[in-house]
């Protein structure tokens, strides 16, 4: 089983970023848009498991204690640079807390066993990807200058993205099945935050 553990994200934010990507999306044709029904805010990337570890990984996250997050969606950007531009995303602003809660699942996991994290968490939700790049914001080595998104960068430079702002009141455990039609996910578990 592919897993990864994620924030849902508000269906009225959902509604305006499918509309922003309706106009954006024919200034990069070649990238991988991103569903708007698969939208959500990564906060690990767990990989593939063996399906009789799920118990183990859900009593882990349960473990997790936070309070409930304000998250607001504005501005976008892509990662790793604009000049290497592999992913474009939308920017999240919320209180450390936000980054607390990723770490916080990072240690569940880690003391079942499982591989830390080797970069610092960056919030954001990923709107494309080039075609066939990798999804990671931090630099990679195979990462060169480029143009794929050059004509949506300057679309952009005269877009104010603002989304709405939500409270997260829970987090959950989802599976990624990988198809040509791209990944579909499900919730597997529900962890409450607050």
């Amino acid at each position: 089983m592919r897993l990864f553990v994620a924030l849902d994200i508000d269906e009225a934010i959902r509604g305006r970023i499918e509309n922003f990507v309706a106009g954006v999306r024919g200034f990069a044709p070649e990238a991988r848009w991103v569903r708007a029904e698969s939208l959500h805010v990564t906060l690990k990337f767990i990989g593939e498991e063996p399906g009789e570890h799920l118990d183990a990984i859900q009593g882990a996250l349960a473990t997790v204690r936070i309070p409930a997050i304000d998250l607001s969606f504005r501005g976008s950007g892509f990662f790793p640079s604009a000049t290497n531009a592999r992913v474009f995303w939308v920017g999240i602003q919320a209180a450390d807390v936000l980054s607390k809660l990723a770490s916080a699942v990072d240690q569940a996991l880690t003391s079942i066993g499982m591989s830390p994290e080797k970069h610092a968490y960056t919030p954001h939700l990923t709107l494309a990807r080039g075609a066939g790049a990798s999804g990671a914001p931090h630099r990679r080595n195979d990462d060169q200058k480029n143009a794929r998104f050059a004509k949506l960068q300057e679309k952009l430079a005269s877009l104010h993205a603002e989304f709405g702002t939500m409270t997260a009141r829970e987090f959950f455990l989802y599976q990624s099945q990988l198809s040509p039609q791209g990944s579909r996910y499900s919730k597997i578990a529900r962890f409450g935050l607050g």
